[in-house]
């Protein structure tokens, strides 16, 4: 968990693969379903645009169906579902259905203006996804995928206008999800700045002491 920008993709994939279980990412979930063009896909595209959340119902649904899916019998781990309280209790309830449970909810905390740095900078390459970002992560020849050569863009909700907005309606529904979890003795908050690496290893160290 944590708020847009904070890395839970980045370190959702480093952790999935340290635990040998699947990252499931709600957003890329969607953004497939966009690239797609499916009905779920066309509702969901401009509601993004403008940094707004998708229905519950269609995230959950989604999700429900991932879940069920083989590969997540040994484990899963969820990356940007749920967001609010309605997909929490969604979520508990498909779990106990599979006679199953949260171990732990992994919160990162970033300052907010690191957060709008981290994600105005972002660029795509729109033929091969290839990720960059103008400070961090600069292409070799600038505005160039270093793959494939094309154009780089930038994502319609990575705007500063866009990026505000989806911060405040993270604090406004998804931010109580914390005292959620903290009432159930499920949460660890974690320092989400420094390196990848650095972030990854507080996250493992967290992960082990939940196993101890």
């Amino acid at each position: 968990m944590g708020p847009p920008g904070a890395g839970k993709g980045t370190q959702a994939v480093l952790l999935g693969k340290s635990l040998g279980i699947p990252h499931l990412s709600a957003g890329d979930m969607l953004r497939e379903h966009v690239k797609r063009n499916t009905p779920l896909g066309q509702k969901a595209s401009s509601l993004m645009a403008r940094g707004e959340l998708v229905p519950d119902d269609l995230v959950s649904e989604m999700v429900a169906g991932r879940l069920a899916e083989a590969e997540c019998a040994g484990g899963f781990l969820l990356d940007g579902y749920p967001r609010n309280l309605h997909q929490a209790v969604t979520l508990e309830n498909l779990l106990a259905e599979r006679q199953s449970r949260l171990d732990r909810a992994l919160a990162l905390q970033v300052d907010p203006e690191e957060l709008i740095r981290r994600l105005t900078g972002r660029r795509v390459c729109p033929q091969c996804g290839a990720g960059y970002h103008v400070v961090s992560r600069p292409p070799k020849s600038e505005g160039r995928c270093d793959v494939c050569g094309s154009g780089l863009a930038q994502r319609p909700d990575d705007r500063e206008d866009v990026v505000r907005e989806r911060l405040r309606v993270y604090t406004e529904q998804t931010r109580p999800l914390l005292g959620h979890y903290r009432d159930r003795g499920l949460l660890t908050e974690v320092d989400g700045t420094g390196t990848p690496e650095s972030v990854a290893r507080r996250l493992v160290g967290a992960v082990e002491e939940v196993a101890r």
